[in-house]
């Protein structure tokens, strides 16, 4: 069996990312932020060409629809254009001027469902089909809301708040798009340390706004969900569906969907992990075939497991605002020496020296 992708590294984890995991190199996201931040900087007079250096990029190919870019491509072209811009809060720049146009084919899936909440719904299921950097799930939080919640796909503490406010900001402008401008959210938390122009995150959400929280979600009251679309056309959203799943990245092959699967249910249920047979029986799979689809992927369950809540704990230490006992207790751990030695384990470095580098 290859040797396990998902601890190798792990102790570079805060920076760079996890470097090693197949998923960094694999050319299959569309360049839509890429797009975005050139046009920004040309309309601004800021030189890009260099931003794609060495990555095996050209700026122009940007234009052509078929092109897909790797997260390590992507990410540091973004990272290039935080530097060469250098403005705070660029991201929630970039996300407030996106349109149901700028989603594509999803933004037309979006805007003809029949109401708000399956809207929510199919743009979380697409998310990727739009190029999005971040992983996003669908969580209800009690009978009175529901949230967005966006999962970092790699332990990048320096790009998470970037991501956060393009995804977050441009999903409040297509909500708005949607809904009218009375729409807004019931309260927005971010994991990572309030930043200097925080105001700028409450003027444009206009909602309570939380930093050093365990998630980064937005959470939308339910009685939004059920609010009928005008442009609702049920066989024009068919159409427009099926084109979405015809382009939902398909470099990965099946055995690494599955491996994607368990990682979100792991990720779901952090606090109290469900075991192998539990995770092969939501899967309808058998524990024995699940086991053999994780192998021939070169992955077992517990690597798997492992790197979930390694990249969870390494969140919440860079979010700064729990105590090394509580992140324990968050990943699973009911006794704190246990989660420092398997912290250890998994990185490298104790959870205290993590806290450090972030900072």
């Amino acid at each position: 069996m290859a040797r396990p992708a998902s601890l190798i590294g792990l102790n570079h984890a805060v920076s760079p990312p996890l470097t090693d995991d197949p998923r960094y190199t694999a050319a299959e996201i569309p360049p839509n932020v890429l797009v975005y931040l050139t046009e920004l900087a040309a309309s601004r007079g800021i030189a890009c060409d260099d931003w794609f250096a060495g990555l095996g990029l050209d700026r122009r190919q940007l234009s052509d629809p078929t092109l897909r870019v790797s997260y390590r491509q992507a990410s540091m072209v973004v990272r290039r254009a935080l530097q060469a811009i250098g403005e705070p809060g660029l991201g929630l720049s970039v996300g407030r001027t996106e349109t149901l146009g700028s989603f594509g084919l999803l933004g037309l899936a979006m805007m003809t469902a029949r109401t708000f909440g399956e809207a929510m719904g199919v743009g979380i299921e697409y998310h990727k089909v739009c190029g999005s950097l971040l992983d996003v799930t669908f969580e209800v939080v009690n009978e009175r809301q529901v949230a967005v919640v966006a999962w970092p796909r790699f332990s990048d503490a320096a790009l998470l708040p970037f991501l956060c406010e393009e995804l977050f900001a441009s999903s409040l402008a297509i909500a708005r798009q949607l809904l009218g401008a009375s729409f807004n959210p019931a309260r927005l938390e971010l994991s990572y340390p309030q930043p200097a122009y925080r105001q700028a995150y409450a003027d444009l959400f206009q909602c309570e706004v939380q930093f050093g929280m365990p998630l980064n979600r937005v959470l939308v009251d339910v009685q939004w969900l059920g609010q009928e679309l005008p442009g609702h056309n049920p066989l024009t959203a068919r159409q427009a569906l099926a084109l979405c799943m015809q382009q939902r990245p398909s470099g990965s092959s099946v055995h690494q969907e599955i491996v994607a699967a368990v990682e979100r249910l792991l990720r779901g249920q952090l606090r109290q992990p469900p075991k192998l047979h539990d995770v092969a029986r939501t899967l309808n799979l058998s524990e024995r075939s699940l086991r053999r689809k994780l192998a021939e992927s070169g992955r077992i369950f517990r690597e798997i497991h492992d790197r979930v809540r390694a990249e969870r704990a390494l969140q919440l230490l860079q979010g700064g605002n729990l105590s090394v006992a509580e992140i324990g207790s968050e990943v699973g751990f009911s006794d704190p020496r246990e989660f420092r030695r398997a912290f250890k384990r998994w990185t490298g470095m104790a959870p205290q020296e993590a806290r450090r580098a972030a900072a």
